[in-house]
């Protein structure tokens, strides 16, 4: 299954692939040449398909979990200052997406939607320390039943140039749902509560929707 914000992509490249397939046929006499061409073209297509796939993966909520909002790479487990939204220390989560990785964004958890915002901005890096606040991004605020309220920030990186959010304020969302894309290499923050206890360590491989990030500190910590 492929992510709609792939189509029109896929089929442009498609029809780029058949017509080279196809001239690489009737104009290229140098067998290995036009083998060559031919190859090449098909991993385009192929490149394009894998990197748009949108595996269907079914949740249960769980108030108590925060999951991965993407698949990729833990790059940054730390408290900051957010000066944003909460003006206050959180806890940040900062998942790094690489062009192999499912770039489907998820709803980390359950609730309601009472920030979204862009920013259009730079195209540093993903993995760059200023790409939270500088780089093209949206920030998303839920209102959680036993986190209170929780952010995550969708961050474009050095070849994507191109977010898409779905979260509207006002509305109810739930764990593990279709909340955007990010196209061509990116990066998502999560900004916690500094009463949670993370879950995952540095450089960890998560899966959107699968993987808990955070839980519920119990009551006798």
């Amino acid at each position: 299954m492929f992510h709609k914000e792939g189509q029109k992509i896929i089929i442009t490249t498609f029809f780029l692939v058949v017509a080279a397939v196809l001239a690489a046929q009737y104009y290229i006499d140098v067998e290995w040449v036009r083998m060559a061409v031919q190859i090449a073209a098909l991993l385009v297509l192929i490149a394009i398909l894998q990197f748009f796939r949108n595996p269907k993966r079914l949740v249960t909520p769980n108030f108590d979990e925060i999951l991965a909002p993407v698949d990729g790479k833990v790059v940054v487990i730390e408290e900051v200052d957010e000066p944003e939204y909460f003006k206050e220390k959180r806890k940040q989560v900062s998942i790094f997406m690489s062009p192999t990785n499912v770039h489907v964004t998820r709803y980390p958890a359950s609730g309601t939607v009472t920030y979204s915002k862009y920013h259009p901005g730079k195209y540093l890096v993903a993995w760059h320390p200023k790409s939270s606040t500088e780089n093209e991004r949206t920030t998303i605020i839920l209102h959680t039943p036993k986190f209170g309220e929780i952010g995550y920030r969708q961050i474009a990186g050095a070849m994507a140039r191109r977010i898409v959010n779905y979260a509207e304020e006002g509305e109810q969302v739930t764990q593990g749902e279709d909340a955007g894309f990010i196209k061509f290499g990116s990066r998502v923050d999560l900004l916690l509560p500094l009463d949670c206890d993370i879950t995952v360590e540095l450089n960890q491989k998560v899966v959107g929707a699968r993987t808990c990030i955070a839980s519920v500190r119990p009551l006798d910590d």
